[in-house]
C-alpha cells in the first residue's frame, strides 16, 4: 500500500511539472528580426524594412498552434547589433508592425522623439488586442519603420526583439 501511495505522489509530481514546463514554454515566446541601417539612408524620411518570422508551430514542433490562445505583445525593444558598436542617438522614431503573410497588419510597438544615447531602447507597446491569428499564421511578417535624425557614418545593424505572451488551451 505504501508503494502505491508513493508511486501516485511521484506520478502526480511528474505530471504537474511537465504541465508547468509546457505552460511556461507556451506562455512566452520571443521573436527577433535584424534591420540593416545603411549609410545611404536619408535623415527625416521614414524607411521600412521587412523580415519573415518562423511561426509558433515551428518553435514547438508539430501542430501546436491550437494549444495557445489570447496572444498579446508583452515586450518590444531595439538594440544595436553592429560589431562596431554604436548607439541609438541617430534615430528619431521607430514603429514595429506584424502581419500574417502581408495582410492584417497591426502596429505592436513604437517610440517617437528618441533621445537615447544607449545601445538598447524599450519601445512603447500598442495594445492592439489579441494577436492570435497573426502570430499563429504560417507567414508572420515583421515590418520595422524608422526615421533618422541624421545619416549614420557607417552601416548599423539593429536587432528588433519582440516577446509575446499567451494562455495555454486545456
Amino acid at each position: 500500500m505504501k508503494n502505491i501511495f508513493l508511486t501516485a505522489i511521484a506520478a502526480s509530481a511528474v505530471l504537474v511539472s511537465c504541465g508547468t514546463v509546457q505552460s511556461l514554454v507556451q506562455n512566452t515566446f520571443p521573436y527577433t528580426a535584424n534591420v540593416l541601417v545603411s549609410t545611404g539612408v536619408p535623415a527625416d524620411k521614414e524607411v521600412s524594412s521587412t523580415a519573415t518570422a518562423t511561426n509558433v508551430q515551428t518553435w514547438f514542433g508539430g501542430n501546436n498552434n491550437a494549444k495557445i490562445k489570447d496572444v498579446r505583445i508583452s515586450e518590444a525593444k531595439i538594440s544595436v547589433a553592429s560589431p562596431s558598436g554604436g548607439n541609438l542617438s541617430a534615430f528619431k522614431s521607430v514603429k514595429v508592425y506584424i502581419s500574417s503573410g502581408g495582410t492584417n497588419e497591426r502596429l505592436v510597438a513604437s517610440r517617437s522623439n528618441i533621445s537615447s544615447n544607449s545601445d538598447t531602447l524599450n519601445l512603447d507597446l500598442n495594445d492592439t488586442g489579441f494577436l492570435d491569428e497573426v502570430v499563429k499564421s504560417t507567414g508572420l511578417t515583421v515590418r520595422t519603420v524608422y526615421e533618422l535624425k541624421n545619416q549614420t557614418s557607417s552601416d548599423m545593424n539593429i536587432k528588433v526583439s519582440l516577446n509575446f505572451n499567451s494562455v495555454p488551451v486545456n
